[in-house]
C-alpha cells in the first residue's frame, strides 16, 4: 500500500511466481543489527569487518584504517562495493588498471582476484551473492540458515552483461533525481541495490509505504541518520506462529533483514541527514520493468 505520490504506487510482481508455500509454513523473524558491536573479522592492521546474510545475499561492512585491504581469490563471483561517506576514498584493484574512487559512489567488481585498498580511513560495504561461501559462514547470523527459509525464492543468476567482466564505477552525486524514478538502482546478475537519495528531518507520518514482498527478503542498509523499521507478520493457522508488531529503533551504520510475507515499512527520524540502501538478491523484476528505474540496465540484460 502505497501513498500515491510513490513511484512505487503502480508496480507488478517483484519476482516470477514460484510454488506457493503451505499457509502454515513459519514465517522468519526480522534481524536487525548495528555495526558497532563484536566484529565477524579483525584485519592485522585492526579494521574491523562485519557480516549479515540473508538467503541469498550477505552484508560485509569494514572499518578500514588507511592502508588497510580488503583481499578476494581468483575463485569470487562479481560483488558491489558502496561507500557512502563524503570523504571515503579506496583504490580497487581487479581486471584492468586500478581504480581510485572517492565519495559517495557504487561500484560492481568483476569475477576474479580483487583488492581494496583504503587510501584514508574509510567504511567499505561490500555485497556478495551467498555463493561466498566463506565469508556467509562467518555472518553473525549463519545460524539463522542453517536450512534455507521455505518461503524465499531461491538465488537466479541472470544473463552475463553485454560487455563482458570489467570494474564498473558509478558516482552517484551525478545522478540527479528525476520525477517518477524511484532512487538509484543498479543491478548485476544476482543482486540490485537501490541507494536512496537523502531526505532531511523525519519523514511524513501520512506519506508511509507499508506493503510486503511474497517471497524474497529486503536487506535495509542505514548508512547516515535515524530509522525506525515498523513490521508486521501475517497470521497463520498456528497462533504459535504470531508474532507482536515491531517498531524497531536504529541507528547508522545499521542492518535490518526483512522476511517474505511480513508488512513492513521504514520511516526516517533522524532530525538532520537520512539515507537508506536496499538491497535485493536476485533482481527484481518489478523495479527492472520501469524503464529509465535500473540505471545500468543496458550493461545487464534481463533474462
Amino acid at each position: 500500500m502505497f501513498d500515491k505520490s510513490d513511484p512505487r504506487a503502480g508496480l507488478g510482481r517483484a519476482t516470477t511466481p514460484t510454488k506457493a508455500p503451505d499457509s502454515d509454513t513459519p514465517i522468519a523473524a526480522a534481524y536487525y543489527t548495528e555495526f558497532d558491536g563484536e566484529p565477524s573479522l579483525v584485519s592485522p592492521l585492526g579494521s574491523p569487518t562485519w557480516i549479515v546474510r540473508g538467503q541469498n545475499f550477505l552484508v560485509a561492512y569494514s572499518r578500514l584504517s588507511a592502508g588497510d585491504e580488503l583481499r578476494r581469490p581468483k575463485g569470487q563471483d562479481e560483488y558491489i562495493v558502496i561507500l557512502h561517506q563524503d570523504d571515503a576514498m579506496v583504490t580497487i584493484e581487479s581486471s584492468g588498471a586500478p581504480a581510485t574512487i572517492k565519495g559517495q559512489t557504487l561500484a560492481v567488481v568483476p569475477p576474479g582476484k580483487s583488492v581494496i585498498r583504503a587510501e584514508q580511513p574509510t567504511d567499505v560495504v561490500r555485497v556478495f551473492d551467498i555463493r561466498t561461501s566463506d565469508l556467509a559462514a562467518q555472518a553473525a547470523n549463519a545460524a539463522d540458515y542453517l536450512e534455507d527459509h521455505p518461503r524465499v525464492a531461491p538465488l537466479e543468476i541472470w544473463p552475463e552483461p553485454a560487455d563482458g567482466g570489467k570494474l564498473r564505477v558509478y558516482p552517484l552525486d551525478e545522478i540527479a533525481p528525476e520525477p517518477g524514478r524511484f532512487g538509484r538502482i543498479f543491478r548485476t546478475r544476482t543482486l540490485m541495490v537501490n541507494y536512496m537519495y537523502p531526505s532531511e528531518g523525519p519523514r511524513d507520518i501520512s506519506k508511509l509505504s507499508p506493503h510486503h514482498h511474497d517471497d524474497f527478503e529486503q536487506g535495509s542498509l542505514a548508512v547516515r541518520g535515524e530509522f525506525v523499521h515498523h513490521i508486521r507478520t501475517p497470521w497463520t493457522p498456528d497462533m504459535n506462529q504470531w508474532r507482536d508488531d515491531e517498531h524497531t529503533s536504529v541507528g547508522s551504520p545499521s542492518l535490518a533483514i526483512i522476511p517474505p510475507p511480513t508488512v513492513h515499512t521504514t520511516r526516517a527520524t533522524g532530525t538532520g541527514t537520512n539515507i537508506l540502501i536496499d538491497i535485493f538478491s536476485p533482481p527484481r523484476e518489478d523495479f527492472s520493468d520501469q524503464p529509465g528505474w535500473v540505471l545500468n540496465a543496458h550493461e545487464y540484460p534481463r533474462p
